[in-house]
Parts: structure tokens; C-alpha cells; sequence
């Protein structure tokens, strides 16, 4: 709760020295495409969120994106195929894939660094294969106008994929914080041969947050596929990764697994898309997006490793007191009896 409280003041602060600074940041075009991108942003970074609880991790996210991405301009634009068809698909993808992450992770033992670095460079290859290395576009969308405005409309003002985010965060709240599953996710990221012990399917829990991770990765990738309407395989969601493993770090969730908070993750998303709003609003050069990314990563990183040595020196003092306070128990008794 610290957390969240101490983030969205970052936030709140930000934003409002941004709008001072630059007043074109509170108008309804910057708004409206700023929770576009928080709503395509934040629904994966939560996925990403809950494979960083149980002590993974998830980089093959932005090359996901790119190869779901064209299979869906390919089933759409090539195949024709009815796009509710084509939608599920690709849905059910992206969770499989998941699966795949997390079976190679729990039966195999392999570290999950690796095979999501090999996912990364899996995906990325495939798409360039399939699309042959040219742009796939969308062009007019006349077979699939439904799912277009789906994609890139508003309700009431606000972007579809915002409103979407405020649902799928909602449920991942409860998920995470008010139910057994949720209790499970942070035991296993804790100690998960202790959580083994306790009678928890560790495998089991940690294969379905790559699935979850798999899954909302495939929302975000249709949405981010008619939000450029085109795919270019060899950049499309380049980095992307980066932009969820920040966004959870930020928000709260600790990389040696065990910590997370879905409303941090969210209020972490929005702060990291602020920031690159500030940077294009103010005239700085697009490539210190990067550099951005990779200090909020640094700054998350170092905050969450003194907060643990000041939580183990705060416990070692409290064990010690303890202690003292046992054997000074034990020097009375004796006098007493005496």
C-alpha cells in the first residue's frame, strides 16, 4: 500500500508539473491518446506482472506482439476469414504460447531468462518469415469494420482499450489480492519449495501465469496491431517488453518474486506513458525513451533492495530484542527462586 500511495504521487506530480509546463498536455486529443496507449500498455504489463510475482519473467512480450500481429493481418487481409474467427484465434495463441513458456519452465527446469530471450528471437523470426519480410497493412477494413472500430473507438470519450483495461485490472485485483489463486502466485514467488511443502501445485500455478502473461499479451497485440494499422515484423512492438517489466518493477512488484500489486502495476503503466508524453511534448529526441526505461528499471530495481536490507535489519533487530528480552527472563526466574 506504501507502494501505490508513494507511486501515484510521483504520478500526480508529474502530471501536474507537465501540464504546467506544457498546457497542450490537458487537451482532449493528448488525453484521449494517452489512455489509448496506457490501456494497450497496461493490459499486458499486468500479465507481465504476475509472471515477475511468481520470480520470472517475461521478455518475448514485444516479439509476440509483431508475430500475433501479422497472422492476424494475414488472416483477416489474405484468408479473409471472419474476424471474430480469426480474433479467437489468435487469443487462444497467445495463451498456448504462454503454456509453452511455462511448461519448458516448470518440467524442464530451464530459467525462464532463456526461453523467453529464445521467444523473443522465435516470434520476431516467424513474423518476418510469414510476412516476408514487407509491411502488412489492413488497408481500408471493409470485411472487418466491426472489429476495427472495436480497436481504435471510444465509448463515451474514453478509448476502448483504456475501458477494457479498467476491467481486466478490476478482475486481476481480485484474482491477485482477494483470492486463494492470488495467495498462491506471492507463496511461490516467496519461497516455492516452502510453498510445495505447504501443499501447493507450484508447477501448476507458475505454468498459469505464463498462460495469463500469453493471454493478455494477445489483447494487446490486436489493439496494437489497428493502433499502427500495419505491422512491419522487423519493429513492430520492438522494446515493448521493457515498457511491462518496467511498469510492474515501478509498480511495485519485486523481481526476486513474491511481491506485486495490480494497482500498482497500472499507476506504474501510466507514469512510464506520461513520461514519454513529456519527452515528445517537450521537443526531446524520441531515442532517450529508451534511456528513460532503462533508469526507471535501475531506479525500481535499487529502491526494492534497500527496502529489503531496511525490512531484514528492521527483523534482525526485532529478533534480537526478542531475544534479549528471553534471556533476561531467564536471569529473573532463578533470582526469584532464590
Amino acid at each position: 500500500m506504501k507502494k501505490d500511495i508513494g507511486i501515484l504521487l510521483i504520478f500526480v506530480v508529474l502530471c501536474t508539473a507537465l501540464a504546467l509546463m506544457n498546457p497542450r498536455f490537458l487537451s482532449a486529443t493528448n488525453l484521449q491518446n494517452t489512455a489509448r496507449l496506457i490501456g494497450m500498455f497496461g493490459i499486458f504489463s499486468i500479465g507481465v506482472g504476475f509472471v515477475i510475482v511468481t520470480g520470472g519473467i517475461d521478455l518475448s512480450s514485444g516479439s509476440l506482439f509483431s508475430f500475433l500481429g501479422v497472422l492476424l493481418c494475414v488472416g483477416l487481409v489474405d484468408f479473409r476469414l471472419p474476424w471474430p474467427l480469426v480474433v479467437a484465434a489468435v487469443l487462444v495463441l497467445g495463451g498456448l504460447l504462454g503454456l509453452f513458456h511455462g511448461l519448458v519452465v516448470t518440467r524442464l527446469g530451464v530459467q525462464p531468462f532463456i526461453i523467453t530471450l529464445c521467444g523473443l528471437l522465435w516470434y520476431r523470426g516467424l513474423a518476418n518469415f510469414l510476412a516476408d519480410d514487407s509491411t502488412k497493412g489492413f488497408g481500408h477494413c471493409q470485411d472487418f469494420q466491426t472489429l476495427a472500430a472495436l480497436a481504435t473507438g471510444n465509448v463515451l470519450g474514453i478509448p476502448i482499450p483504456f475501458v477494457l483495461l479498467c476491467v481486466i485490472g478490476a478482475m486481476a485485483w481480485v484474482v491477485l489480492h482477494r483470492s486463494v489463486y492470488g495467495r498462491y502466485l506471492l507463496a511461490v514467488g516467496q519461497n516455492e519449495e516452502a510453498a510445495r511443502f505447504s501443499g501447493v501445485n507450484t508447477k501448476r500455478v507458475i505454468t498459469s501465469a505464463y498462460v495469463i502473461s500469453g493471454g493478455l499479451g494477445a489483447v494487446s497485440a490486436i489493439f496494437f496491431a489497428f493502433y499502427a494499422n500495419a505491422v512491419q515484423p522487423s519493429s513492430h512492438g520492438s522494446f515493448y517488453e521493457l515498457f511491462g517489466i518496467a511498469a510492474a518493477v515501478l509498480g511495485g512488484c519485486s523481481l526476486r518474486g513474491g511481491e506485486g500489486s495490480v494497482v500498482g502495476i497500472l499507476i506504474g503503466t501510466a507514469l512510464l506513458q506520461v513520461l514519454k508524453n513529456l519527452v515528445n511534448l517537450l521537443g526531446i529526441r524520441s531515442s532517450l525513451d529508451f534511456a528513460v526505461m532503462g533508469t526507471v528499471i535501475f531506479i525500481g530495481v535499487v529502491t526494492d533492495e534497500m527496502l529489503k536490507r531496511r525490512k531484514n535489519k528492521r527483523a534482525q533487530s526485532k529478533r534480537q530484542m526478542q531475544e534479549d528480552r528471553a534471556r533476561q527472563t531467564e536471569n529473573v526466574r532463578p533470582m526469584e527462586s532464590l
